[in-house]
């Protein structure tokens, strides 16, 4: 079936708009888009393949970014970039797909991280330690994730709230379900023995329950704070949050 003359020439003017944008210098594109909170410098390149020097959301701080385009992504009506940036400390390389909708999804994301960095997002003062992730998928609309399969494991926590000292390692394994995401969590190396899951649907709600044990090496403070917490005939203790996102 051959196709309209009218259908020809707007095929052929959404092919010339594409070779603009795709060829656009990165400088332009980033003051057209005019992202809120979004600050970048020494930007180079094009919106196809091109890098900035640096790069800060809010506290998030980032630095050798670069990016590529991957031309495939196009006949799924998004655009699809392969990125590489380095954090204060660590790094991190993922491919990045925005939908037309603005929802933003990675996979075979890799990246070392300080959880400093996301301190004031998790309104978390002294929030520290560092994290390493690697996620299959994670899928983000409005600000929330609505699919995520993968690890996170966390070395050296550090939440004041509840120890001043280090809390330990402990791993996180994400997978998505219909209603929402769930992860179950374990510690590695830290000083409570502790295994529980997270639930997060996605009407923003979420769900933390864990039950914690005592070990040796749990500082004598933590040790006192867990007595409050309700237990049962094994002594473990039960911690549970629950919320709104």
């Amino acid at each position: 079936m051959s196709l309209s003359r009218g259908r020809l020439i707007a095929i052929a003017v959404a092919v010339l708009l594409l070779g603009l944008i795709i060829k656009l210098p990165a400088r332009v594109a980033y003051h057209m888009a005019g992202i809120p909170g979004v600050a970048v410098g020494g930007l180079q390149g094009s919106v196809w393949n091109g890098s900035a020097k640096e790069a800060s959301l809010g506290s998030v701080y980032l630095r050798d970014i670069s990016w590529r385009l991957k031309p495939a992504g196009l006949f799924g009506g998004s655009l699809s970039y392969h990125v590489e940036a380095t954090p204060a400390s660590g790094f991190l390389q993922t491919d990045v797909s925005v939908g037309t909708s603005g929802s933003v999804h990675l996979t075979d994301l890799q990246a070392a991280l300080p959880l400093a960095m996301f301190a004031p997002a998790v309104g978390l003062d002294g929030l520290a330690g560092n994290a390493s992730a690697q996620m299959e998928r994670l899928e983000i609309v409005d600000g929330l994730a609505v699919a995520a399969d993968g690890v996170l494991q966390v070395a050296d926590l550090v939440v004041p709230e509840v120890s001043r000292a280090s809390l330990g390692g402990y791993k996180a394994e994400f997978f998505t379900q219909e209603d929402g995401v769930v992860a179950s969590i374990e510690d590695t190396d830290g000083v409570v023995d502790l295994a529980g899951s997270v639930q997060l649907s996605a009407d923003r709600q979420f769900l933390f329950i864990a039950q914690v044990v005592a070990k040796n090496s749990t500082p004598q403070a933590l040790r006192q704070r867990l007595e409050f917490l309700p237990a049962n005939d094994r002594d473990q203790r039960e911690i549970r949050l629950e919320g709104s996102l």
